[in-house]
């Protein structure tokens, strides 16, 4: 059976044609819908004011009756006669003196004598290191031998009082506090401890310090030259968990 088709007019012979045509129709209206641009329009109101015809009205003058201003007063009267009064008190004048002393004026010669002079004496608080201390405090316990046989008692037994009276605060276990507290304190010329000052990484390990040193008991004050001073000393407190 044969195909009954003219080929003249045959619809898919020129499909790839048509295509490519169609597409670039669209792409060329989707590139123009893009391209496209809006402007916003300002929108303006316009309203008419209408003005009444306003009619003026003149507003009469009326004359207030004012009272005039008060005459002036008279001149005061002056008395014809005048009489003189003498003023019969008396002024004692104040005569004032000169401190003033004039060369014919003789002056007292006065010596003053060593007796007379009043030797005050005033009491300094003198501050002399623990390596330049002539007599280091003495610590309980420590008594007798040569100055550096008392220096390293007093060492030790700082030392052991602080080991002695170590406590760890619970605070410091539980955020796990650790760290080196340099402490600062003065013995007195009366061996007792003053002016204590902590430095670490902690408040809570500062004040632990500072509690252990305020326990110190009263020494024998420290002589410079015969004469009890004030001795400033410094020792460094671990703070260290033992897990570490």
């Amino acid at each position: 059976m044969q195909v009954k088709k003219n080929p003249e007019i045959e619809v898919g012979r020129n499909s790839s044609l048509y295509f490519a045509v169609g597409l670039n129709l669209m792409l060329l209206i989707t590139y123009m819908m893009f391209e496209y641009k809006t402007y916003e329009k300002e929108v303006v109101t316009r309203d008419i004011v209408q003005v009444d015809n306003v009619i003026e009205e003149d507003i009469p003058i009326v004359n207030l009756e004012v009272p005039p201003p008060p005459p002036p007063p008279p001149p005061a009267l002056v008395p014809d006669d005048i009489r003189v009064v003498e003023d019969q008190v008396e002024i004692e004048e104040t005569v004032i003196e000169s401190s003033e002393i004039g060369q014919s004026e003789a002056i007292e010669e006065y010596v003053a004598t060593v007796e007379d002079v009043e030797v005050e004496e005033v009491e300094e608080d003198i501050e002399v290191p623990f390596a330049v201390i002539e007599h280091v405090p003495v610590f309980p316990g420590c008594e007798g031998g040569t100055r550096e046989q008392q220096m390293a008692c007093f060492q030790k037994k700082i030392q052991e009082h602080v080991r002695k009276n170590f406590n760890y605060p619970e605070r410091a276990l539980e955020l796990e506090m650790q760290g080196k507290v340099y402490v600062l304190f003065l013995i007195d010329n009366t061996g007792r401890v003053a002016k204590i000052k902590s430095r670490g990484p902690d408040k809570i390990l500062e004040k632990e310090a500072e509690r252990i040193i305020s326990l110190l008991p009263q020494m024998t004050p420290g002589k410079q030259r015969g004469k009890a001073v004030n001795m400033p000393y410094s020792i460094p407190i671990h703070f260290k968990l033992d897990k570490y």
